[in-house]
């Protein structure tokens, strides 16, 4: 059987010929994922619990917050995909293992949580329900948490390779 590595070498070759200068294939990943996860992510989180906390007291700031939110975080989403895709490349360019890395396993798990995150919120909350309301919010930010660990893994690993 073929593992994952061995699939995408073909991909990763077809990269691999463009004469991508090693910097770029080596930290193009690390740079532009980090500007999605600092500047989307936490505007993404903010956003959200912003128009949450709002609600009572500021109703029009709280709208305006939830329309952000729910205009930019399945951006985000799309964004962490694809660069999950160019990250596991970069990886198989450089003929480094794939599951050995706690990098790849958070980046798993966020991208999992968000999708989980995304039904609950195109469900509508499943007739708006106060309680999952509460556990779309703290899942996100226990995504965008894990996404700043993730982060720090990613760059802990860059450096080691």
């Amino acid at each position: 059987m073929m593992n994952i590595s061995e699939a995408l070498e073909p991909i990763a070759a077809w990269f691999s010929s463009l004469g991508i200068p090693e910097p770029v294939t080596h930290w193009g990943h690390p740079v532009m994922m980090g500007i999605v996860i600092f500047v989307v992510g936490s505007f993404v989180g903010v956003s959200g619990w912003r128009g949450k906390l709002l609600q009572d007291t500021d109703k029009d700031a709280a709208v305006k917050s939830r329309s952000a939110h729910r205009q930019l975080a399945p951006w985000l989403f799309i964004f962490l995909a694809g660069g999950y895709t160019g990250g596991v490349l970069s990886l198989v360019m450089q003929h480094q293992p794939l599951f050995e890395s706690p990098h790849f396993w958070t980046g798993s798990i966020v991208l999992l949580l968000l999708l989980v995150n995304g039904a609950i919120s195109l469900s509508g909350f499943f007739g708006d329900k106060a309680g999952l309301r509460v556990v779309h919010a703290y899942l996100g930010s226990t995504a965008i948490l894990i996404l700043f660990v993730h982060a720090v893994l990613g760059f802990n690993l860059g450096l080691s390779l």
